[in-house]
C-alpha cells in the first residue's frame, strides 16, 4: 500500500533495539560506520532504524524538516546508545539540497546513507494538485537523486560502505489514487538496483527495502480507522528490522510476509490485471465512501 513507508512517529516510550542477526556490531560499525546519514530519521520508519543503526554503535546525522521531533530524537538516541548524533533541519525539495548536504557531511566520514524521507499525496490524480505532484518527484526522486550522487563516491573511494533506499509496494505496478507516488517509487526501486550493480565491485551494499502499510502517524491520518485493518500494516521497527537485515545482501528486499506472498503472486498477473489488483485495493480504503 502506498504513502506509508516514510518518515514517522516512534513511540518515544518504547525502547526498541533492532539487531541485524547476520552481522556482529562490530563488522556493522567497521563496513557502514562510523557515520550514517538518515534523511526522514524523526519518526516511524526512520526512527526505528535511527535506533538499530545505534544500538549497532553508528554515529548518526539526522535529517528532517521538523527540528522539534529531530532534536528529541536525538537526545534519546544518546541517552540509550552513547553515540553521537547530529542533526540538521532540511527540506529534500530545496534547489539547493546538494550544497547544503555537502557542508553537513564535510567533516564526518559516513559510510551509510538512509533515504527514507518521503512525500505522499493520496487521492484522485485529477483532483490532487500539480504543487503536490511536483513535491513528490522533488522529494521521493530528485532528492534520492541528489543524495546517492552526493555520497556514492565517497564510499566507492573508502572501499567499502552502503546505501538504503526505502521503497514501496506502490512502486511495482501503477495504482490509482497513489498514481504520481507510485511512479516515483518505482524510480526509486530500480534506481536501487542500478546502483547495487555498478557499487557492489567496489564494497558499497546497496538495498531497496519494499515496504507495504505501516502503522505510522500518516499512515493513521490518512486511513479511516474502520479500515486500516484492511491494508494489514506492519510496525515502523518490524520494517527496520528487516531493513537493517538484509542491507548486505540487496538489492530488494520486500519486508513482511504478507507483503512478499502478495508480491509473489502479483507477478503471475499481467500489468493489467495488477493495475486493477491494487487499485481496487487502494480504492477501497481510500476511495468513494471512505469514511
Amino acid at each position: 500500500m502506498a504513502g506509508f513507508d516514510g518518515s514517522h512517529l516512534l513511540d518515544g516510550h518504547r525502547r526498541v533495539v533492532l539487531r541485524a542477526s547476520v552481522m556482529t556490531k562490530r563488522k556493522m560499525r567497521e563496513r557502514y560506520g562510523p557515520w550514517a546519514l538518515i534523511a526522514g530519521a524523526s519518526e516511524g520508519i526512520g526512527r526505528a532504524i535511527a535506533e538499530g543503526l545505534a544500538a549497532e554503535g553508528l554515529n548518526l546525522l539526522l535529517v528532517a524538516r521538523r527540528t522539534g521531533p529531530l532534536d528529541a530524537a536525538a537526545g534519546e538516541l544518546r541517552r540509550a546508545h552513547g553515540v553521537e548524533v547530529r542533526t540538521a533541519s532540511l527540506d529534500l525539495a530545496s534547489p539547493d539540497l546538494e550544497g547544503t548536504l555537502r557542508a553537513l557531511i564535510e567533516d564526518l566520514d559516513v559510510g551509510l546513507l538512509v533515504a527514507n524521507a518521503c512525500y505522499s499525496k493520496v487521492g484522485p490524480f485529477l483532483e490532487t494538485p500539480l504543487e503536490d505532484k511536483l513535491r513528490e518527484l522533488d522529494v521521493n526522486c530528485r532528492a534520492l537523486l541528489v543524495m546517492t550522487a552526493t555520497l556514492a563516491p565517497r564510499l566507492v573511494a573508502r572501499g567499502h560502505g552502503g546505501i538504503l533506499v526505502m521503497s514501496s509496494m506502490a512502486g511495482f505496478q501503477g495504482s490509482a489514487y497513489v498514481s504520481t507516488y507510485a511512479s516515483t517509487k518505482a524510480f526509486d526501486t530500480t534506481l536501487a538496483e542500478g546502483l547495487w550493480a555498478e557499487l557492489r565491485p567496489h564494497g558499497v551494499d546497496v538495498l531497496a527495502c519494499i515496504a507495504g502499510a505501516t502503522s505510522t502517524p500518516a499512515f493513521e491520518a490518512a486511513t479511516p480507522e474502520k479500515k486500516r485493518g484492511k491494508a494489514m500494516p506492519m510496525t515502523p521497527d518490524a520494517v527496520a528490522r528487516e531493513a537493517i537485515a538484509h542491507l548486505h545482501r540487496g538489492p530488494v528486499h520486500v519486508a513482511g510476509r504478507v507483503n512478499r506472498a502478495v508480491h509473489r503472486g502479483t507477478r503471475l498477473l499481467s500489468r493489467r490485471a495488477a493495475t486493477r489488483f491494487f487499485s481496487n485495493a487502494t480504492g477501497g480504503i481510500y476511495g468513494e465512501g471512505r469514511s
